[in-house]
């Protein structure tokens, strides 16, 4: 028998140290593979939508107007104009009810009108013989001749008993061009929660009559996932001219009906099958 030299150990020590090394790949290999195995993926599942629907009021009406000064070179004068007129027309609005916080500037805007020049800016002379380049006329740049001050407001009703007064007596109070009416639920939580509720049962009333047809029961929930259908609200344009409505006498007010809003609900849902 040969003596065990050091060299030997080290290399013995090394081997063992190798196969430690595999023995723990592997186990953690095998682990993975488990894993994997008892992940949603790996169930035997099937999938259901339903759909719940719910109708209701609307409770808030919106709108917006604007008010367009135009004038000369003054550009401060047609700023106080405007401003006069837009507070005077925030000022009616509160004191038919509207509240401070359902009245929104949106836009302010102040834009230059400019006067053009048509200007030639080639001339050329063409003859059989010779192509004689004219004297370029120079074109002056355009000038500021005025300006054009627009702030718009959005507002919100609460009130449909006065929405026709508060859109004839903006135009009254200096509005120009009022617009983009609109109906809307302000809190529309409640009325989602209930056509979620109906989309749940239907779907698991799908999934029941899915498992009997199939021969197969109903497992635990794997995943849930959610859509909604918003109402498309009904956007009325109502623009009025304030010059119409000055020869006449009083604006005239509309007559406004909100009507009703569908929301609809949409869960798809997948089951484990047992």
């Amino acid at each position: 028998m040969q003596p065990i030299t050091f060299d030997t150990k080290r290399m013995i020590a090394f081997s063992g140290s190798v196969a430690a090394i595999l023995i723990a790949i592997a186990a953690i290999m095998v682990a993975g593979t488990y894993g994997r195995s008892i992940e949603p993926s790996a169930y035997r599942a099937f999938s259901v939508s339903g759909e719940g629907e719910t109708i209701g009021i609307p409770d808030v009406a919106k709108f917006s107007f604007s008010i367009v000064t135009e004038g000369g070179e003054d550009l401060a004068a047609l700023q106080e104009e405007n401003t006069t007129k837009t507070n005077a027309t925030i000022a009616f609005l509160k004191e038919q009810g509207v509240e401070a916080k359902d009245i929104t500037t949106s836009a302010y805007n102040v834009s230059p009108r400019y006067q053009y020049y048509n200007c030639n800016t080639t001339s050329r002379s063409m003859t059989p013989t010779m192509d004689i380049a004219m004297p370029v006329e120079v074109c002056p740049p355009a000038d500021i001749v005025g300006y054009t001050v627009t702030q718009t407001v959005s507002v919100k009703s609460r009130d449909f008993t006065k929405t026709g007064g508060l859109l004839s007596g903006v135009v009254e109070k200096g509005a120009n061009n009022v617009s983009s009416l609109s109906f809307e639920i302000d809190d529309p939580d409640t009325l989602e929660s209930t056509a979620r509720a109906q989309a749940i049962e239907k779907a698991r009333a799908k999934a029941e009559a899915v498992a009997k047809a199939g021969g197969f029961s109903v497992g635990r929930i794997l995943s849930i996932d959610e859509g909604y259908a918003y109402p498309t609200y009904d956007e009325r344009a109502y623009a009025m001219d304030a010059m119409s409505y000055s020869k006449g006498g009083a604006t005239p007010t509309p007559v406004v009906e909100p009507g009703s809003q569908e929301i609809h609900v949409t869960v798809t849902m997948r089951f484990e099958i047992k």
